[in-house]
């Protein structure tokens, strides 16, 4: 049997963003993503709606709030590019459908985005 030298490290940042303040939670995000890429972290998760802040309720509804998270999350991105992956919620806005999302970024983009559906 085959061992892995290393196990994964993941950091599970449970914070307290707030809602409607994107670029203080965005902020809070990068904080957290470089203490987890200090400290050896292979991905560091952040809860659901965390760069909207949780519960955003009708907030949410309004495009420039969605559109803005999503720039936010696009930015957080780039600036996450050398270091661990970053799991974050955030609203996802497609063919005037919107979605709560998950998003994984990593090397610079997002490279996986989860929708929920139920």
């Amino acid at each position: 049997m085959e061992f892995l030298e290393r196990a994964t490290v993941l950091t599970l940042a449970q914070l307290n963003p707030t809602v409607g303040a994107i670029a203080a939670n965005a902020e809070k995000a990068y904080a957290a993503w470089q203490d987890a890429r200090d400290a050896g972290a292979d991905m560091v998760a952040l809860t659901v709606m965390f760069i909207t802040g949780y519960q955003v309720q009708d907030l949410n509804m309004k495009p420039a709030l969605h559109q803005h998270a999503m720039r936010a999350i696009d930015q957080l991105a780039k600036q996450c590019a050398d270091g661990p992956a970053l799991g974050i919620g955030g609203p996802f806005a497609e063919d005037g459908k919107l979605y709560n999302a998950y998003y994984i970024l990593q090397g610079g983009k997002i490279s996986a985005r989860v929708l929920k559906h139920n």
